[in-house]
């Protein structure tokens, strides 16, 4: 039998509607800049956008699920977390057959963009990451760890631009989002694991 939703439970899915909405514009943002500058980092960083707006639109509908159904949905984010790791193999082989390093300026200045939104989602999310156990520790963690990543994106466009002409800094930022999703994955199964032994 599904949990009614309390006050706060209202005011949490208004906030992850809005956070999922968010995600998934800049997800259209950026994985269009990706694929025209032929940016590892910023297709990977895509796929998180498109993979927050997942976890978001999941937490939505969860609210008004069973605690025992919501600690499975958290376990199920875990998995969603290791999407951007999968990607990211296609990407790297794409960009190791054509070694071009991407335009400097749009990765920056798309890396600011995608700063500022996590920035804000982490914001919007930050009172909540202790509510409903995993689910938005989830949501939190990926927002967060996203807005890392970001800076090491706009640190790869300056490198890039002025220190070194390569691909590399665009590479070694995309395989560290990919190593911060591994790890985020990691909290939200033992996290998971956790609240659905509690509740079971």
């Amino acid at each position: 039998m599904s949990s009614p939703i309390v006050p706060s439970d209202a005011a949490l899915r208004r906030t992850v509607i809005t956070v999922a909405l968010l995600n998934l514009s800049y997800f259209g943002i950026e994985f269009a800049v990706g694929l025209a500058i032929g940016s590892v980092s910023l297709f990977a960083d895509s796929v998180d956008f498109l993979e927050d707006a997942s976890v978001n639109l999941l937490i939505f509908f969860a609210m008004a699920w069973s605690s025992v159904a919501r600690a499975r949905v958290g376990m199920i984010l875990a998995g969603i977390l290791l999407v951007p790791a999968i990607a990211l193999i296609w990407s790297l082989w794409g960009k190791f057959t054509n070694p071009i390093p991407p335009e400097p300026f749009a990765l920056s200045v798309t890396g600011l963009g995608a700063l500022a939104i996590n920035l804000f989602c982490a914001f919007l999310l930050a009172r909540y990451r202790a509510h409903s156990g995993s689910l938005t520790r989830a949501a939190f963690l990926s927002a967060r760890n996203d807005a890392i990543a970001n800076v090491a994106i706009v640190l790869a466009g300056l490198s890039t631009a002025f220190v070194w002409q390569s691909v590399w800094p665009d590479v070694v930022v995309g395989v560290a989002i990919a190593v911060l999703n591994v790890d985020a994955a990691r909290e939200i199964w033992e996290a998971a694991r956790d609240e659905h032994r509690a509740v079971s």
